[in-house]
């Protein structure tokens, strides 16, 4: 099940002081993850690629845990939506939308919010997706020859909802809560423009992770994630 963040209502011109201390705090701190040079990526680029390590685990076992892991991907994209709602007081609550006819939920959250309030609620949880595919990426660059049911879910997850987002970005179609409209009208940039940012580092991602050695991927992929955090002061 996807879940998406309402950005609905008008965008105010004037804000919180004190919320957005501590949102420019926050992405400080994204950008320093993302940018920060991976040093054990750098050392496992001189070592040979290790053959997948043997599992004694069954296979139903594993499959639990690979949805487990993507579970906790859906989780944390959520948590991002709502660690900000919590920092600019927003009143987050839930309510049921469709897609096609297809349920779904989203996170709601007080209309009439400041324009860039409104980009960082909405932008959150890829904003988490990023830190955790450049740490699992970066600390584990060759998780692909491991048994890791837990993080290769995780990534998946996050790789997959971002292409979906995308998708419905490009076709400017679904629920009026998803993420990337209230990304794009809060940042006024057309909404095809977000979907190509955020599909842009999801591929990279999926590149990363089949060749790990590729470090013009890693650095195109940290770009587009900083550009995308810039585009709050637009």
């Amino acid at each position: 099940m996807r879940a998406i963040v309402s950005s609905t209502g008008r965008f105010s011109t004037s804000g919180h002081q004190k919320g957005n201390c501590r949102a420019v705090v926050g992405l400080g701190l994204l950008i320093v993850l993302l940018a920060h040079p991976a040093t054990a990526a750098a050392q496992a680029e001189q070592e040979q690629p290790p053959a997948e390590q043997p599992s004694t685990e069954s296979r139903g076992a594993s499959i639990a845990k690979f949805f487990g892991g993507a579970a906790i991907g859906l989780a944390t994209h959520e948590a991002g939506h709502l660690l900000f709602d919590a920092i600019f007081n927003a009143d987050p609550g839930v309510r049921k939308v469709g897609f096609h006819g297809v349920p779904f939920f989203a996170i709601t959250h007080d209309s009439g919010l400041p324009r860039h309030q409104e980009f960082v609620i909405s932008s959150a949880g890829f904003w988490v997706q990023h830190a955790e595919n450049e740490w699992l990426l970066s600390k584990r660059p060759r998780f692909r020859h491991e048994h890791a049911p837990v993080a290769k879910g995780v990534f998946a997850f996050n790789v997959l909802a971002s292409i979906a987002y995308s998708g419905a970005a490009f076709a400017k179609t679904g629920p009026e809560e998803r993420d990337t409209r209230g990304m794009a009208e809060s940042s006024r940039t057309d909404e095809r423009v977000i979907g190509a940012l955020i599909l842009a580092p999801a591929l990279l991602d999926a590149w990363r992770y089949y060749h790990p050695d590729a470090a013009w991927a890693a650095w195109a992929s940290r770009g587009v994630k900083i550009g995308l955090v810039v585009l709050v002061v637009r």
